[in-house]
């Protein structure tokens, strides 16, 4: 009951109980007269019993102001006091409490004075405090964002999904130009960003592969562990990187562990220098095998001149022989200088590391994969090879796969050997014989094992490394072995990485908040509307009617991740429509014919945004139009946009449901939203980023926190309803 309610009720029940009260007592005292006493009694009272009733409705007001007093002193100074505590308690106001009520609640109102008076002390302690750290983290920010843009190698930092938490501006660029080979509309569309997965650039198994030979090496103790690898991007572009663990230390059993909680790639592209030493290569290989037997005609010409008994005839049918070769070896040198055989084997860049390394991580894969034990014949501890560990491994696992397959055999074993400049890797087993024709037949197959599916051939991988492999047989003991010839290395002194360990500052683009984040914890719909990541996007069109005809002329996107826009990662592109503009269009959006000539078209376009977009919730103000536009394309450009679709004038209904206008316009107005750049895609983007970051605390105090609740509340209002 409240406290308006509880004076009324008082009132009634006082007035109840004073009346009933009198009233009993009358009676008591009228039962108790004899008859005669009555008849004294009844005329007396009879002419006094007005005076009685207005006694008794004074004693009475008494009695109300009595409780009128108690409850304004106990009741409402209270409630009063008690509204006022809330109101500063859950504010960042420092006013004092009005003193109010009786004696005991006032003195209660000194003591939170003073508490209140304390907490506005501790409060400036504190940001004078904060005010101190953010100046020396703005400074060491700073010191970490100039040295990473003055970083000759592309730096990403992802958490163990994959998912890029920090970049600089060298890898940005560097994406940026792989987006661009792999036919991404005009450069508009960006693999990487916050939040993004690094595995639309690297294939999964390949990191994994990496982690885990990082994670081997943390088990031995290795101060600093990094791992190495080549691989080529969908575009063909090669790159070479360097994995590096950010580690932390956890509590273990036996003290103190390093843990991984996530990894720092630095990038390097190396096709130019890949094809210019293949080139080389290529021409050395024509300049001297096609050359040779030019030359050993010549010199045998030459010594057959040197006889004075030789017939003129065969004088110059050997000149003739010397001027033809001569001239063929003009030839072969100038063709050289343009052209190159596409039959010449590529070599492929390959990364040095420990022997036994590679056979640990052997043994942990074929385990892993296949469930075959495994066990060390002899592995020379001291010797390092010059490999690429993801592609031989694989060959390794398929053939161990296909002699559990085919052979049954049930355990392997491995030695690692050097010989001169080379490396044995032995691959044992026992069990019955097998032919030289099957061995080639495996080697001349794509490799498929364990679920994996892989389009190189152990001979690809063989050839990758200039090696050899051969089947060999042990008959005094019954076993045969796979003899692969691998090349020696001369171990490097690796470099230290601590320099990035070191920085606990946060540059320009990052995130750190990420380190704890996993797609598996909750289903999207159970995410609050805060912690998931977001493409806020809009379109400019030819006209309002997309089922006839009109087409989309403009795409302008940006992302919100953990609550912030990010502003750097946008994209933008105008498109093509293939059909006139309607002359008054240009008045609304500013876009010209001259502006769309030479643009890419929708085709293009829109696959780019569709990687843009990929594993986000997509935000647009007014989104049943936009999206109108993009479903009718997804039959010819076979994407689809699948994923989770909010609206901001459908949210703007649900927050202010009593305002007339919910125009991109009127929201931000309300909002106290600046607006620039309106009427271009990325502008209105941009503006409807900013609104949308302010519905999500105003959705909130209407209970709404989690995406489902969103979509939910989003059907319930009217506009929900409009259809295009």
């Amino acid at each position: 009951m409240t406290e308006r309610k509880l004076l009324p009720v008082a009132l009634a029940v006082a007035a109840a109980y004073w009346f009933v009260a009198l009233a009993a007592i009358g009676g008591m005292m009228w039962a108790d007269l004899s008859a005669d006493e009555r008849g004294i009694v009844g005329p007396i009272l009879g002419r006094r019993l007005e005076l009685m009733v207005a006694m008794a409705f004074i004693g009475f007001a008494g009695v109300a102001l009595a409780l009128r007093a108690i409850h304004a002193h106990w009741i409402v100074a209270t409630g009063k006091v008690a509204e006022s505590a809330g109101l500063v308690v859950n504010s960042d106001s420092d006013r004092s409490l009005e003193p109010l009520g009786n004696r005991e609640l006032r003195a209660i109102v000194r003591v939170i004075n003073a508490l209140l008076d304390q907490r506005k002390a501790l409060r400036e302690d504190v940001n004078v405090q904060i005010r101190e750290a953010k100046r020396s983290v703005e400074e060491e920010r700073n010191r970490l964002a100039a040295l990473m843009s003055e970083l000759t190698q592309s730096v990403v930092v992802c958490n163990l999904d994959g998912r890029i938490l920090l970049y600089n501006n060298r890898a940005r660029l560097q994406f940026k130009a792989l987006s661009e080979a792999q036919g991404v509309g005009g450069g508009a569309g960006e693999l990487i960003g916050l939040g993004r997965s690094i595995y639309s650039v690297f294939e999964r198994n390949l990191v994994n592969h990496a982690l885990e030979g990082i994670q081997h090496r943390l088990r031995k103790n290795v101060a600093q562990p990094v791992a190495n690898f080549v691989t080529t991007t969908r575009a063909g572009q090669l790159l070479r990187v360097q994995m590096s663990p950010v580690l932390t230390l956890q509590q273990g059993e036996g003290g103190e562990e390093r843990s991984v909680t996530g990894f720092i790639l630095m990038l390097d592209n190396i096709t130019r220098n890949f094809e210019s030493e293949s080139r080389r290569d290529q021409m050395l290989h024509t300049l001297t095998e096609g050359n040779r037997a030019a030359l050993a005609n010549v010199r045998a010409a030459a010594e057959m001149l040197d006889y004075p008994e030789l017939q003129e005839a065969l004088r110059v049918r050997f000149r003739k022989v010397i001027r033809d070769e001569v001239e063929a070896m003009s030839e072969r040198l100038d063709r050289t200088a343009t052209e190159f055989a596409d039959s010449l084997k590529t070599r492929w860049p390959l990364e040095e590391m420990l022997g036994a390394d590679l056979v640990a991580a052997a043994q942990r894969r074929v385990e892993g994969r296949l469930s075959l034990p495994t066990k060390i014949e002899d592995v020379d501890e001291s010797l390092w090879v010059k490999v690429d560990s993801f592609s031989l491994l694989q060959a390794v696992t398929y053939l161990v796969s296909r002699l559990s397959d085919e052979f049954e055999v049930r355990e392997v074993r491995f030695r690692l050997t050097g010989a001169g400049r080379l490396v044995h890797l032995d691959v044992i087993w026992s069990g019955q014989a097998m032919s030289t024709e099957t061995v080639m037949n495996w080697e001349l197959e794509p490799m498929q094992f364990a679920g994996e599916v892989s389009p190189l051939t152990v001979r690809d991988v063989i050839e990758r490394h200039d090696g050899e492999m051969w089947l060999e047989r042990e008959k005094v003991r019954h076993r045969a072995f796979f003899r692969i010839l691998l090349p020696m290395a001369i171990p490097q002194q690796q470099v230290e990485a601590e320099a990035f360990m070191r920085g606990e500052s946060r540059p320009e683009y990052y995130d750190f908040d990420l380190f704890n984040w996993s797609e598996q914890a909750h289903a999207l719909d159970d995410r609050p509307l805060a912690a998931l990541t977001f493409t806020v996007f809009d379109t400019e069109t030819t006209g309002l009617q997309p089922s006839a005809g009109d087409e989309i002329i403009q795409v302008g996107a940006t992302r919100i991740l953990n609550g912030k826009l990010l502003r750097h990662e946008s994209f933008e592109q105008l498109v093509n429509p293939g059909r006139p503009l309607d002359p008054g269009s240009a008045q609304i959006h500013g876009i010209t014919e001259s502006m769309l000539e030479g643009q890419p078209t929708i085709d293009t376009v829109l696959p780019a945004f569709h990687a843009f977009a990929a594993e986000t919730v997509l935000v647009a103000h007014n989104a049943a139009f936009d999206m109108r536009f993009l479903q009718l394309k997804e039959e010819r450009t076979g994407l689809h946009f699948g994923q989770p679709v909010l609206d901001t004038l459908l949210l703007s209904a649900v927050v202010h449901p009593n305002q007339d206008s919910h125009r991109l316009e009127a929201i931000a107005e309300r909002l106290g939203i600046t607006i620039i750049g309106r009427h271009t895609a990325l502008g209105d983007a941009i503006v409807t980023a900013e609104v949308f970051l302010k519905l999500i605390p105003l959705l909130a105090e209407k209970g709404i926190h989690t995406l489902a609740q969103a979509r939910v509340a989003s059907e319930q209002t009217y506009y929900a309803r409009v259809k295009y």
